[in-house]
């Protein structure tokens, strides 16, 4: 069984990531006119942008509540081999914005017998986008996104853990991870999606923490692949 190739969820897919083309175009480019203007590096606005979030996260992203910031399709399908690789049953989403990586999860989860994914969302606009496209493929019944803080929405998620997926704020990427850190799994996978805080790649990479993890070969987006190993 392969749940992406339902016809209503791989069109409602296909749909979404049209829609998230369009709406983060203009975002991808001012972000480039930036870094041409300044003269600057992708590293240099990254840096910049960690600096913003660790004054106050939740402005940072407050002007970015209409963009979807979702992950490409390849991304997408590659979360759900993931997913159906580990046989996941229980699932955390740090960042679910409108819910396109949330049904690639979703869909697994229904491809492996059933389960239960938690996703956070700051943003209430989006929170209610998700839902909604969960509801159209057919899936909401093995989601709870959470509205509000990360830091707050993810303390109790009320048992173990086969796969948590960190895709929102960048600076909060570590404090998530050691929140939920006592819920996972011994073979829990951790997906990083843009991983550049300094902090949490130095922890993942360090294997007095009990994780085995590395940057996948991915033309620089950043995504750390993480395994906790003991």
């Amino acid at each position: 069984m392969n749940t992406l190739t339902n016809r209503r969820v791989s069109d409602l897919l296909t749909a979404l990531h049209r829609d998230a083309e369009t709406s983060d175009r203009a975002h991808f480019k001012e972000i480039q006119a930036k870094i041409a203007a300044a003269g600057a590096s992708i590293e240099g606005l990254i840096a910049d942008l960690l600096a913003d979030e660790r004054a106050d996260y939740r402005a940072a992203y407050r002007d970015r509540a209409d963009n979807f910031l979702a992950v490409s399709p390849d991304y997408g399908r590659f979360l759900y081999a993931i997913a159906r690789a580990r046989r996941a049953t229980r699932v955390i989403e740090f960042g679910t914005s409108m819910g396109i990586s949330t049904i690639y999860l979703a869909a697994a989860l229904r491809d492996n017998g059933g389960g239960h994914l938690i996703g956070s969302e700051m943003e209430p606009a989006k929170v209610a986008r998700a839902r909604a496209n969960l509801d159209a493929a057919g899936l909401a019944d093995l989601v709870d996104i959470r509205a509000g803080d990360a830091l707050e929405t993810l303390r109790d998620v009320g048992g173990e853990i086969d796969l948590l997926l960190v895709d929102g704020a960048f600076s909060l990427y570590l404090p998530v991870l050691r929140l939920v850190e006592p819920w996972l799994k011994l073979g829990a996978v951790i997906l990083g999606e843009n991983a550049f805080e300094p902090a949490y790649q130095a922890y993942v990479r360090d294997p007095a923490n009990g994780y085995v993890s590395f940057a996948l070969p991915d033309a620089g987006r950043g995504n750390e692949f993480t395994v906790k190993v003991s």
